[in-house]
């Protein structure tokens, strides 16, 4: 096991001062006075002599072959007291607990760090910083990198996060715990100064061109930009893609496809986009057309949590709640999507564009 922190890092001048009663996993400093095969020994001042042998000494056997006698460093108890009466120490462990406070350091001074990609699960990437195993979650990924797989295909997103094994990636500590051994990095946080500067180029209310870039299950991605200013990223949640509603944003959109879209809010790192606020409104004169108590033909859409959707147009759709029937099963063993029955509107309200009807008998 090798890690990239400088053991002059940890040499220090000795203390020579009496010290509290230790315990085990106390941190301690020790001069070397001495080695053995498979073994170094550490004067560890008025705590008596330490340790570090076999397992503990041939996994530290690199950082160890660094030192020479009298050198001071920090070492971690393991046992008070082993077989032949010394402190046993582990040189590991106390590296790794300073590996632990300089990625909370670099995560407090907002740093960025490169790592390299060892594997992917289905959530995101696995990566190790200096011996510390790290994780980036698919959330925590760049827009350049982020998985975009339309219907949320797990086994396609994993397919896609496996191209990025063996890369390299600059990111920043996310979140860092070293008592659940937990290391969340961020690889999208790196260019969130950038994101919020160019973000300040637009407005909401402003109308935008540029490319569908991804699909996924909620909605489509959208690079466009500016002038000269860096290309950004927008998405069109699946709602506002068009005033119809839709299982699958591939009903409306290709990738590729050149689009004109409405910014209809904007945070520090975000911008939303709306086509359907381009389109013209269906329901801005619908109560004209209807009213409460009209009976009106509708086409069976489909079955949701709260009822079943019914089309009264191919822009308008109405819900009729499922409180009007048994059960979940009863509403589904008695409509047939794609068949058209008779309804009785019992509201319409144009400003939600909501309408909610019943099955006339």
């Amino acid at each position: 096991m090798i890690y990239n922190v400088n053991m002059k890092k940890l040499a220090k001048t000795q203390n020579n001062e009496t010290q509290k009663p230790i315990k085990d996993g106390d941190t301690v400093e020790g001069a070397v006075i001495g080695t053995g095969r498979s073994s170094i020994f550490f004067d560890l001042g008025s705590l008596g002599t330490g340790t570090i042998y076999g397992q503990e000494f041939y996994k530290s056997k690199e950082m160890l072959k660094d030192l020479n006698k009298g050198d001071v460093i920090a070492l971690k108890v393991v046992d008070l007291e082993n077989d032949e009466g010394y402190i046993e120490l582990s040189l590991d462990k106390a590296f790794q607990d300073k590996i632990w406070d300089d990625l909370k350091e670099k995560r407090d001074n907002d740093e960025t760090i490169t790592v390299k990609v060892l594997s992917a699960n289905k959530g995101g990437l696995i990566v190790k910083v200096d011996g510390i195993q790290g994780f980036i979650p698919v959330s925590q990924l760049s827009p350049e990198n982020y998985p975009r797989v339309n219907g949320g295909d797990g086994d396609k997103i994993l397919t896609k996060l496996q191209e990025l094994v063996d890369k390299d990636l600059d990111v920043k500590v996310f979140d860092v715990d070293p008592g659940k051994e937990k290391l969340i990095l961020s690889e999208k946080a790196k260019e969130s100064l950038k994101i919020k500067e160019n973000i300040k180029n637009y407005e909401v209310g402003e109308v935008i061109e540029g490319e569908i870039t991804g699909l996924v299950d909620f909605g489509a991605f959208v690079k466009f930009s500016k002038d000269d200013s860096e290309p950004i990223e927008g998405l069109i949640h699946i709602s506002e893609l068009d005033w119809m509603i839709i299982s699958d944003p591939s009903e409306i959109v290709n990738i590729g496809e050149k689009v004109k879209a409405k910014i209809i809010e904007i945070t520090d790192q975000k911008i939303s986009l709306s086509l359907k606020a381009l389109k013209e409104n269906p329901w801005k004169e619908i109560e004209k057309e209807y009213k409460k108590g009209d009976k009106i033909k509708g086409k069976i859409s489909k079955f949701n949590v709260f009822g079943v959707f019914v089309e009264i147009n191919p822009k308008i759709q109405g819900l009729v709640h499922i409180s009007e029937f048994e059960s979940k099963e009863a509403m589904e063993k008695e409509l047939t999507p794609g068949k058209e029955m008779e309804f009785e509107i019992i509201s319409i309200d144009s400003n939600k564009y909501r309408m909610i009807l019943k099955k006339v008998s």
